[in-house]
């Protein structure tokens, strides 16, 4: 019986998210809290432990406090089978400086790699939310016998501008080029309207990405980023293939919710993917129980409604009371309090908020620890949110900041007074 090849997981987790401002003013975008009771890290993280790869680093560097702690406290595996899953701060261990770039980032932690000693190593981002079976792609790499393999998933031609794109050879596997948002994307040999769209996830033979960091260090004109450089140094060479996502077979998962992958990078499309979550059929479902997302959970009772309090379509947390409010399309984290007449759509509230009464919010997300004074208005007139100095995205949803601190209208203000 041959030898099951030895492999580490390596999570790139240092990534800033400018564009999720200001949800990432004061943590690192994979720390970002999704779906209620989540932090967007803890979605791959889940698939590469359900996939078996138990064995795993968490690069970190821009504000890692909270997603440190998290990962600390959450993701403890057992010692006794020798896995885990270890956070590595930018450590300067190769000169004065922090990581440069994403493949900087393995490069500057080449101990890693020489105290573990694997066979196949496992790059992944830290910020997408999706199901993948992690196991089946190493599989396809070792069969193919590539020195990396990319994880890409199909999306139209006409949208394919926005991606890092993969051109495949003929035979539908090996990359003949890599390309950064090109204007006329290649179409697929079985498939001419679509495209494959880099995931941002890749499988390499350890001495294939050890070379090609070290070929890259040298190189002073290198962005010195996995899909920027790495990758398109090992297609040049040959030795790169992709992986079709549609192909990855996960337990328990649904027609609609089969090959849904999404990078939350902006606001919208952070937004967008709470409301996947909510409808009674999910476009991304997350109860399947043959495939869970792992997390901690805070210990509070479970939510409650009272008041003849109306819920639609929502995901509600722990602690949660909603005392004669509706609330719809909308996700509740944990210990939130929604007081009477409160009317809240299509919104994203996260732990510890409290919603005063009367309150309207449409289109809006919260982050954690905001008061919201009774009667206010927000999500309805996007000019005067700006005004009041809220985050209006492109798409329209208001965004507010943690803790941010909120101002009660003048006419409920007014009657405090008069009281």
């Amino acid at each position: 019986m041959a030898k099951a090849p030895r492999v580490l997981g390596i999570v790139l987790a240092g990534g800033e998210g400018k564009r999720l401002m200001p949800l990432t003013a004061d943590r690192a975008k994979p720390a970002v809290p999704f779906g209620g009771s989540y932090r967007l890290i803890d979605f791959v993280l889940s698939n590469l432990v359900n996939a078996g790869i138990r064995n795993l680093f968490v690069l970190t560097q821009y504000k890692s406090h909270s997603l440190d702690r998290h990962v600390t406290v959450t993701w403890r595996m057992s010692t006794l089978l020798g896995n885990f899953v270890s956070c590595v701060p930018a450590q300067q261990r190769l000169g004065p400086q922090w990581y440069q770039g994403s493949a900087d980032a393995i490069y500057q932690s080449m101990n890693l790699i020489d105290d573990f000693q694997p066979d196949i190593i496992v790059v992944f981002g830290a910020d997408h939310v999706y199901r993948m079976d992690a196991s089946q792609m190493v599989a396809a790499h070792i069969e193919r016998g590539n020195g990396v393999t990319v994880a890409g998933i199909r999306v139209p031609r006409v949208e394919a501008s926005e991606f890092g794109v993969i051109k495949t050879a003929a035979n539908g596997h090996t990359i003949e080029e890599f390309l950064e948002k090109p204007a006329d994307p290649p179409g697929l040999p079985d498939s001419p309207d679509e495209t494959f769209a880099s995931m941002g996830n890749y499988v390499f033979s350890r001495d294939v990405l050890v070379e090609a960091l070290r070929k890259d260090a040298a190189d002073p004109a290198s962005r010195h980023d996995m899909g920027g450089d790495i990758v398109p140094m090992l297609v040049a060479e040959g030795k790169a293939g992709v992986y079709d996502f549609k192909d990855n077979d996960v337990p328990g998962a649904l027609d609609r919710d089969r090959s849904y992958w999404r990078d939350v990078g902006s606001l919208d499309s952070y937004h967008e993917a709470h409301m996947d979550l909510v409808s009674i059929q999910p476009v991304f479902n997350l109860y399947n129980n043959d495939w869970p997302i792992f997390t901690s959970h805070p210990q509070l009772p479970g939510a409650k409604f009272t008041d003849d309090a109306t819920v639609g379509e929502s995901i509600v947390c722990q602690g949660s009371i909603v005392s004669g409010a509706h609330v719809d399309h909308s996700v509740l984290g944990s210990n939130v309090i929604v007081s009477a007449g409160a009317d809240i759509r299509y919104s994203v509230i996260m732990d510890n908020c409290k919603i005063g009464k009367d309150v309207v919010l449409k289109n809006v997300i919260l982050d954690k620890n905001i008061v919201i004074p009774d009667g206010t208005e927000i999500g309805v007139d996007q000019d005067y949110d700006r005004e009041r100095g809220f985050t209006v995205s492109k798409g329209g949803v208001t965004v507010l900041g943690k803790g941010q601190v909120i101002e009660a209208p003048k006419a409920a203000a007014d009657e405090v007074a008069e009281a």
